[in-house]
């Protein structure tokens, strides 16, 4: 946990105005996964990006269930700002566990999800996502194990939702119904 504090008091030393409302403005975005939920909202509404609506939302319902219910529970670790309580915080301090990061989980899975169905709109979100996922640990509510493993879990969680959807879904099922 040595190294973990020494990188966020780094980035305490980076806080200025400028990125202080940068951060403030994506950790904002990324509450309660909103940005997300909108696109999917949006994308449903369209034959074409369908899919990607229902992969946003299995990716952020997977996300609920595991990191959320299971996870956060079972590890059961305090955040930084609960450690350190010395460090001046932007926003108020969450109530809740710090592993794994809701916020980096949701944003990467839907951004991945994003991806799988079209490169040029999913590295826009990526991007998106990374940004919100890095403003959890400038912002002291996150350590960079809980960023790092989210990011992990919200690929496999995206790519094991994309693949589920592909499996089953009606083109995939005509293909089969014309092979008897």
């Amino acid at each position: 946990m040595k190294w973990e504090f020494a990188f966020l008091y780094f980035l305490q030393d980076l806080h200025n105005p400028v990125l202080d409302g940068i951060m403030l403005f994506f950790t904002r975005m990324g509450n309660i996964g909103m940005p997300w939920l909108a696109l999917a909202a949006l994308f449903l509404c369209f034959k074409k990006t369908r899919k990607w609506g229902f992969a946003i939302l299995g990716s952020m319902l997977l996300k609920e269930l595991i990191g959320n219910l299971m996870l956060k529970n079972l590890v059961a670790r305090s955040r930084p700002c609960q450690i350190d309580t010395t460090v001046p915080l932007l926003i108020s301090a969450p109530s809740s566990y710090s592993f794994p990061s809701g916020h980096t989980f949701d944003a990467i899975a839907a951004s991945v999800s994003i991806y799988l169905y079209n490169k040029k709109a999913g590295i826009a979100a990526i991007i998106v996502g990374t940004i919100i996922s890095f403003s959890r640990m400038y912002l002291f509510v996150h350590f960079p194990t809980d960023v790092l493993a989210s990011v992990l879990l919200g690929i496999v969680v995206a790519v094991f939702v994309h693949r589920i959807i592909e499996h089953y879904s009606s083109d995939n099922i005509y293909k089969i119904k014309r092979t008897f």
